[in-house]
């Protein structure tokens, strides 16, 4: 068997409270702190301006569209630039707007209720930069507005890393790209559409915690929990996987404005839940004021940013690029550590980009964490190796958190995402190891594992993972759920012998370890597109061990135009792959 480069805690979990979880305060902004030598230094200052990539509209701005539109002429095409943007609306009416999003742009309204920012128009993605191909459309957000399509219906054409959340659409909502081309997304959560939801071309896609007027078709795997007018489960003709609720989710958090004060609303978690969260009003949850936040804008280093932390701040990214020679340590329980317009940060000489101590109630949302050049053995970890405290009452969550390795320039990391705490709540997150751009190649971009989970109780809602060397998803944990997975295996390896793993023809897209009892997954996809060598064989996409408690529902498999095949979907179950065409290959439960 493969032995993983750090070997996973052998432990079951010990229910009890630890000191920190007792101890923990937070700490307001103190004028001065001491250094270990007793030397009095500056504090870092909470609150203050958001920065020059932050553009904030009110219903009087003149030419809104015409700064949205510059915007946008800048980011279209740009899919592996440098520039971040965050255009914010205030409260209130924008009449003949149409916001159309490209890359590294989040749009956001600024009030409590999506329904107190209203668009009499659109927010808008389409494929015009990739000859109707919106299979790249990748890293942007749509946040917090209501809308009022001008035709009666939004089109939102994306793939992965690009949010749809808390927002209402009086009208129907179009995932397809004009001329109904390719598209790989995509992400919809707390959010209310009127009319129908037609993904018409997307190959799959996850809605959660929402209500949508109806759901056109499906093409592979459309999952939904927690979801009204979600059309019956009935995997795999039409490919819907429905849950009636969501076992436990809480909704990312969010910039707003309270009068004139600039405040972060942290939502609280919901078990069961059903619906969007807003549908009564004012959202259940905290609203922390500015200044008990280090904004944080470009030129930042980890040091001050880690001072802060220590000082009891809270972190908002303004959108940029980031920089570390160090790792960001987050160690105080109900830190939020929120990014706006794509916030980037890159580790430098091969440190980890952010580690989460194994306390309860972080927030880590809306950052990108791209790889460096040097390799980093790990770029986040949410809790130390085996951790064991109890987080079940309030747990650590990741949304809107994505890696890349490579893509940008040259990238490698050992693995991605290492997630040790119990009860940590994986919303939404895209780990990718590039196929496209500058800096890849099998070994130029070097990244064996994506995602390994050793905590107990993980619960992982719209986790993306793709191309890795080795094993894309590796479980450890137990009593894990992972509700919607989307992978596809590394196109590049160069030949068979490149992906063996001993006797095994190639590395499962998810392994559940052998030693885990009770796992449960639903609405699961791997697909292959080994076109440097299209003979490889993938001898499954999915490898867990028989026992009672484990359990897959609805996976699929699917060779893309024949360029390399599967044998089976999970173990030595399900039928191959075969041909030159796309062929999925289904099992609708396992065992």
């Amino acid at each position: 068997m493969h032995a993983p480069p750090t070997a996973p805690r052998t432990r079951r979990r010990t229910r009890a409270l630890g000191f920190a979880a007792l101890a923990v305060a937070m700490l307001m902004s103190v004028p001065t702190a001491q250094t270990a030598f007793g030397e009095e230094v500056r504090a870092v200052p909470g609150g203050g301006d958001l920065g020059p990539n932050v553009h904030v509209f009110d219903p009087s701005t003149p030419d809104i569209q015409g700064k949205v539109d510059e915007i946008f002429e800048k980011q279209e095409s740009d899919q592996f630039g440098t520039d971040r943007y965050a255009l914010m609306f205030k409260p209130g009416t924008y009449d003949d707007i149409n916001a159309q999003i490209g890359f590294y742009t989040q749009i956001a309204g600024l009030g409590l209720n999506p329904n107190d920012t209203t668009f009499n128009g659109d927010v808008t993605v389409d494929a015009g930069w990739f000859d109707g191909n919106a299979t790249q459309n990748f890293w942007r957000s749509a946040e917090n507005l209501t809308l009022n399509p001008v035709s009666g219906t939004n089109r939102w054409a994306v793939s992965q890393a690009a949010p749809f959340r808390r927002m209402h659409v009086k009208g129907g909502l179009n995932l397809a790209p004009d001329g109904y081309g390719w598209a790989s997304g995509g992400y919809i959560a707390d959010s209310k559409i009127d009319g129908q939801v037609g993904p018409y071309s997307q190959q799959q896609w996850y809605t959660r915690d929402s209500s949508v007027g109806g759901w056109v078709n499906g093409v592979w795997n459309m999952t939904f929990s927690g979801v009204e007018g979600a059309p019956a489960n009935s995997f795999p003709e039409p490919p819907y996987t429905t849950l009636d609720t969501t076992p436990i989710s809480r909704e990312k958090p969010f910039l707003y404005l309270d009068g004139d004060d600039y405040k972060v609303f942290v939502p609280e978690k919901r078990v069961n839940a059903r619906g969007v969260s807003w549908a009564d009003g004012t959202p259940a949850g905290e609203s922390i004021p500015l200044d008990q936040f280090y904004v944080v804008k470009e030129g930042a280093d980890a040091a001050t940013i880690n001072a802060a932390v220590e000082q009891g701040l809270h972190l908002l990214f303004t959108p940029g690029v980031y920089h570390i020679d160090e790792t960001i340590t987050i160690d105080r329980a109900d830190t939020v550590a929120l990014g706006l317009g794509l916030a980037t940060i890159i580790p430098d000489n091969g440190v980890t980009a952010i580690k989460v101590g194994d306390v309860s109630g972080v927030r880590l949302a809306g950052l990108l964490v791209d790889a460096g050049p040097v390799n980093s053995e790990t770029l986040i970890e949410v809790g130390p190796e085996n951790a064991s405290a109890d987080h079940s009452a309030n747990p650590t969550s990741l949304q809107d958190v994505f890696v890349r390795i490579g893509g940008a320039g040259p990238g490698k990391a050992t693995t991605s995402i290492v997630v040790n705490s119990d009860d940590t709540i994986i919303d939404h997150t895209w780990v990718w190891r590039a196929d496209h751009g500058e800096g890849w190649g099998w070994e130029t971009n070097r990244a064996d594992y994506g995602v390994r989970v050793n905590g107990d109780d993980v619960l992982a809602t719209g986790l993306f993972v793709e191309h890795f060397n080795k094993y894309d998803v590796e479980w450890y944990g137990e009593r894990g759920r992972t509700i919607f997975f989307q992978n596809e295996k590394a196109y590049d390896a160069p030949n068979q012998a490149a992906i063996q793993n001993g006797d095994t023809k190639g590395y499962a897209a998810y392994r559940v370890d052998d030693s885990v009892d009770v796992h449960e997954g639903w609405g699961m996809g791997s697909y292959c597109y080994y076109n440097v060598d299209p003979t490889i064989i993938q001898e499954h996409g999915f490898k867990a061990p028989v026992k009672p408690g484990v359990k897959f529902h609805s996976l699929i498999v699917v060779s893309l135009g024949g360029n390399g095949q599967y044998e089976h979907v999970i173990n030595d179950v399900g039928s191959p792959t075969s041909g030159p065409d796309t062929i999925p290959s289904q099992v609708v439960n396992f065992p």
